[in-house]
């Protein structure tokens, strides 16, 4: 039995989306398959793809033969998996220096404090210590 990797579609018209199987390649494009090993949404934005790449190592292990476009996907999927995790390429890309220019911003000028009432100011002046006034030279 010949076993090949290839996408399976499904999805509406002009709204492709594909699973990735492992499957005869006697059976029909949408027919019967052995497995699904991941799906394919060519509409969507990168990652548009997810798959076990350790499922297609075993079955490629067996004999199994990709097609042309997944053998595409895995490259893709294998290069991103390499990538650190959690880290998107595109966030990996040195920052502008516009957030930085932001932080140098000059600082906001400090508003007057409200005028004091007789209370406060008598509390206070009991606070500081006599100072005699300076004369003038």
């Amino acid at each position: 039995m010949a076993v090949s990797i290839r996408l399976r579609r499904e999805g509406a018209r002009n709204r492709p989306y594909y699973k990735v199987v492992v499957a005869d390649s006697r059976s029909p494009r949408d027919g019967k398959f052995i497995e699904i090993i991941g799906t394919y949404d060519p509409k969507k934005a990168d990652p548009n793809s997810t798959l076990k790449l350790d499922r297609i190592d075993h079955w490629i292990s067996q004999g199994a033969q990709p097609s042309d476009t997944v053998r595409s996907l895995i490259k893709k999927n294998r290069k991103q998996a390499t990538s650190a995790p959690g880290e998107d390429p595109a966030s990996a890309m040195p920052e502008s220096p516009a957030p930085a220019a932001a932080a140098e911003e000059p600082p906001v000028a400090v508003e007057p404090a409200a005028p004091t009432t007789a209370a406060e100011e008598s509390v206070i002046a009991a606070e500081e210590p006599a100072t005699p006034p300076t004369q003038p030279e």
